[in-house]
């Protein structure tokens, strides 16, 4: 274990939201993500070892010692991400000595707010600097998702990492998967605040079915580019010529593919209507969201409808959808301040009646991404 700690380095990582644009990120779309108040805490120090590297997670009572120059992949899937972002560093040629950490999480593990995006997030940029790897913020991003892909096996897109490091406080960032290109938004919800319900179910589909669904969408490409040999990813896709194929595309191909186009229009749409202030359209497109993740992209759930629509017809609730891969996660919705805690009882009652399932509410304030703090 490691006592007597004496840190030479701060960091925090954040988690995040997806106010809408789900599963679009790996299809180079739209996302309206940003960082959220609650983080995962590091403390780094170097030690006096070469290939010795000794982590340690203060949350949840869990120790890992390994060697740089020789990882392989764990059982333990914590492990895998401190692995592959120390294994994506190293084939960016850069040096890393041994080091200790000590890390403390406040982000539910299973809940849709990116608790692994913040742990590569946070590890990568407490090596840049201890290090002083030289890594641009941008670099950190993407080895970040190199390593989920690579050494976890996730194949996440950009979204999670970019907001984890990237996000400025107090606004939202309307990514372009393709690009790179982001606009931060004023993030004004006038009198609302962003509630996270999570249901506390991870149903098994959940990592399998992510995967799977980029492949249909992949596959999707690949039988629309025998026809349009121009395009190489939904993004390049549009309804005409998604019409114009769908007598060769399979059934749920199709609908995943039709879901994925109608959510970069809403994605556009959303922003403009939080760049105007009108939370009334916002929420709807959050709502017809939910209704492609559910029917088109069939990655919700019944605990994550049950919410979604006892949310309905709520005057002091302007949105509702699930975040997050799906399967179980979060809700995300739009709520009045002075209305939360009555709404939280009251849902929370039915909840338990219906799923005997206890229900967690989290209230979160969009916040600045990955913060490093030398110690003085």
């Amino acid at each position: 274990m490691l006592n007597d700690f004496t840190s030479e380095l701060s960091v925090s990582s954040p988690g995040r939201i997806n106010l809408i644009g789900e599963h679009t990120d790996y299809n180079n779309g739209f996302v309206l993500p940003t960082a959220i108040d609650r983080k995962i805490y590091f403390e780094f120090r170097k030690n006096n070892y070469s290939n010795k590297c000794r982590i340690y997670s203060e949350t949840f009572k869990t120790y890992t010692e390994f060697d740089p120059q020789d990882l392989s992949k764990s059982e333990a899937s914590w492990k895998n991400y401190i692995f592959g972002v120390v294994d994506e560093i190293q084939k960016r040629g850069k040096t890393i000595d041994g080091f200790d950490c000590i890390i403390k999480s406040e982000l539910p593990i299973g809940a849709g707010i990116s608790s692994s995006a913040a742990l590569e997030c946070g590890l990568a940029t407490g090596l840049n600097e201890l290090f002083s790897l030289g890594l641009e913020p941008l670099e950190l991003v993407k080895l970040s998702q190199s390593a989920e892909n690579n050494f976890v096996g996730s194949n996440c897109g950009i979204m999670d990492q970019y907001a984890s490091v990237m996000s400025k406080k107090g606004h939202l960032i309307l990514l372009d998967c393709k690009s790179l290109k982001a606009e931060f938004i004023p993030a004004d919800f006038k009198n609302c605040k962003i509630l996270l319900l999570n249901t506390n179910v991870e149903h098994n589909l959940a990592e399998g079915e992510y995967n799977t669904r980029r492949r249909e969408c992949e596959e999707a490409v690949k039988i629309i580019q025998k026809s349009y040999p121009e395009v190489h990813s939904l993004r390049d896709v549009n309804f005409e010529i998604l019409e114009k194929t769908k007598h060769e595309l399979p059934e749920k191909n199709y609908q995943r593919s039709f879901y994925v186009l109608k959510e970069n229009e809403r994605v556009i749409k959303a922003t403009e209507a939080i760049k105007s202030g009108n939370i009334e359209v916002f929420g709807k497109l959050m709502y017809q969201s939910h209704e492609g993740l559910q029917h088109h992209y069939e990655v919700s759930c019944a605990e994550l409808d049950f919410l979604v629509d006892h949310s309905r017809n709520k005057e002091f609730i302007y949105g509702s959808r699930m975040m997050g891969g799906g399967f179980g996660g979060c809700t995300i919705n739009i709520i009045e301040e002075n209305e939360i805690s009555g709404y939280v009882q009251e849902v929370s009652k039915a909840y338990k009646e219906k799923f005997n399932i206890e229900l967690d509410a989290i209230t979160v304030v969009p916040s600045e991404g990955t913060i490093v703090e030398e110690k003085k």
